[in-house]
């Protein structure tokens, strides 16, 4: 790894997709390997396992094809009437979903507790937990339980589920990983969160000169398309992107918003310098986008040559990253962190935080 060049020359340092040194973090590591009873560490621990518990309880609790959570499949259960059965009337059904959760959160336990092992997550203060599951009720009660479990087991870290709502903590973390003085004279930027079944992009904003406050980074509107309904071809999704950011550069015209021509970009897998996918991208929509031959910033770029009179600049990291990143004005009183984010897979990313320049 070449040695990182001193403070001074920050400004005028080549930026990088997939930066380890932003200007607020170390990322220390993201994506681990580490592995689990069932192969990867995380898939001991992400929404289907939480799905195969709640199943298998319901399996057993199942008389005369009576089942206390009625007729609808467990894979088909929304957040929303999983929470109603976890506080609803019905002892039975609450009984069941509380069951989920408590053995949920023993292997959750488990997974942070081999993370910790590990030397990157050694001396972790505070985690963050993101992700669909923890948008709901079940969920939440879950990185509850897990915490308990973590303190019997000795162990002195301290789990928080992440401050903004999910579905924008993906969309702000972008903020963050531009450095300070690209944002100067400006107040808003474009941020993308890419999943394996939607794709997220917003106006993210932070206010503007003496008044610009990352502590107060908002999302003032977003576009969402679930892109797992219309199956569509690797171009056919960068089109349908790019028309989505064309219609915020619009919104954002109308609105008077001093946009930067920035695009934060959070896309699953390792990123490398140059922007490719080198691994964890198998869930994107419409073909290999770790192809060789493949590029997202490049092909944003191509489409988005300028926004407002500027040439585009696109970075792009790990969502898990970003979505972490989302979490800092919540870490300046610890020194090492993370994120796990709990959704088709457990996203993973460790922090340590730079010393705040006194210049």
């Amino acid at each position: 790894m070449p040695k990182a060049k001193p403070q001074k020359q920050a400004q005028t340092a080549p930026l990088v997709h997939g930066a380890a040194e932003l200007s607020a973090v170390i990322v220390d590591g993201h994506s681990s390997k580490l592995r689990g009873k069932k192969g990867f560490l995380g898939d001991d621990a992400n929404r289907r396992t939480f799905t195969l518990k709640l199943e298998e309880l319901r399996k057993l609790m199942r008389t005369d094809d009576k089942d206390p959570l009625g007729r609808t499949t467990t894979k088909e259960l929304s957040k929303k009437k999983i929470d109603a059965f976890l506080y609803g009337d019905d002892a039975a059904a609450g009984a069941i979903v509380m069951g989920a959760v408590e053995s949920f959160a023993q292997d959750f336990a488990d997974v942070i507790a081999k993370f910790l092992k590990d030397r990157v997550w050694s001396k972790t203060e505070r985690i963050a937990v993101g992700g669909g599951f923890r948008r709901s009720g079940t969920g939440e009660l879950a990185i509850a339980r897990t915490q308990i479990l973590l303190k019997a087991a000795g162990h002195n870290v301290e789990l928080v589920p992440i401050a903004h709502h999910p579905d924008e903590a993906g969309l702000i973390g972008a903020v963050y990983l531009m450095p300070d003085w690209m944002l100067n004279g400006h107040e808003a930027i474009l941020a993308v969160d890419i999943g394996g079944t939607n794709v997220r992009a917003g106006i993210v904003t932070f206010g503007k000169g003496k008044n610009r406050n990352l502590d107060e980074t908002e999302v003032r509107k977003s576009i969402l398309w679930r892109h797992a309904d219309d199956e569509p071809s690797r171009s056919a999704a960068i089109a349908k992107l790019s028309s989505m950011l064309e219609d915020l550069i619009k919104e954002a015209k109308e609105a008077q918003l001093e946009l930067a021509p920035l695009i934060g970009i959070g896309c699953p897998g390792v990123i490398e310098a140059d922007g490719s996918i080198v691994r964890g991208g198998q869930n994107l929509p419409g073909g290999n986008w770790e192809s060789d031959h493949f590029n997202l910033p490049v092909e944003l770029k191509k489409a988005i040559p300028q926004i407002g009179g500027d040439d585009t600049f696109i970075m792009m990291h790990n969502d898990a990253v970003v979505q972490g990143l989302s979490q800092m004005p919540h870490m300046k009183d610890v020194s090492k962190w993370a994120v796990l984010t709990i959704g088709t897979g457990l996203g993973n990313a460790h922090f340590t935080n730079r010393p705040i320049s006194k210049t």
